[in-house]
């Protein structure tokens, strides 16, 4: 089995695939400060309650948008599972042709999301919007070519950049309003949080895909943990939440001959 670590900024996102089969997926707080003992100790805790040997995880794939905390995993891993990680960075194969000016800039979850995509529908031009601490979208040409996107500040970094930086606006749970006119201080938050966010990302999709495309066809996948809050707007057709999680595996599988 092959346990795959999705490290953002908020989150842990991980998985243990049992060939193509991921059976088991968790998330958990990311914390750049833990020790490789208190990640390594987690990780074999929570794969033991959920039935699964830590014994069998005989291989583990890392990207990660925290570089300071990827000693200390790649450690974890070497100590509790007995093998050392494989991380998607530059320089390993991933089936795309890189069209960034720096390619290295490139985050690693980007990079798995776009592998996903192209194995998951392929021969299409594409665009992925992944809903995390930033909202991302990636256009990946029907050539394999991940051509750039654009990055915004997710839900949730909006909201706290609204509530540290005013007098009287405090947190709201992040959710769909029933309509825009907010007419308590919290539902008019909630409504400029949502609403601004999905007006944004229609316009930013339509100029993605008329840029990258022109009148072609292009199929729009959205991933991410809120991902599920638009599902019903028409910003994507296909919702994959292990998007990222797959690209991982495949990148890994692609690199297993080197």
């Amino acid at each position: 089995m092959i346990l795959c670590l999705d490290v953002g900024n908020s989150q842990i996102h991980a998985g243990v695939f049992k060939g193509d089969a991921l059976v088991y997926q968790f998330r958990a707080k990311s914390s750049a400060g833990e020790s490789s003992d208190q990640l390594g100790v987690f990780l074999r805790a929570v794969l033991r309650e959920n039935g699964i040997d830590p014994a069998a995880i005989r291989h583990t794939a890392i990207c990660s948008v925290v570089p300071t905390g990827l000693y200390s995993l790649r450690a974890a891993c070497i100590k509790y599972f007995g093998h050392p990680p494989f991380v998607l960075q530059p320089g390993v194969k991933t089936g795309l042709k890189i069209r960034y000016k720096n390619p290295q800039e490139v985050g690693a979850d980007r990079i798995a999301n776009a592998i996903a995509a192209s194995w998951l529908f392929p021969e299409q031009n594409r665009l992925v919007v992944d809903f995390g601490t930033a909202t991302t979208c990636d256009v990946i040409s029907d050539r394999d070519e991940y051509l750039g996107g654009a990055i915004l500040p997710g839900l949730k970094l909006s909201m706290e950049a609204l509530q540290a930086g005013t007098a009287k606006l405090s947190a709201v749970e992040i959710l769909k309003p029933e309509q825009a006119l907010g007419q308590t201080t919290a539902a008019s938050i909630q409504s400029g949080l949502y609403f601004g966010h999905l007006f944004a990302l229609k316009g930013l999709l339509h100029r993605l895909h008329q840029e990258a495309f022109g009148q072609q066809p292009v199929t729009i996948i959205g991933t991410g943990g809120l991902a599920r809050l638009f599902a019903d707007d028409n910003l994507f057709e296909h919702e994959v939440p292990d998007l990222v999680l797959t690209g991982l595996r495949l990148a890994f599988v692609k690199n297993q001959n080197l």
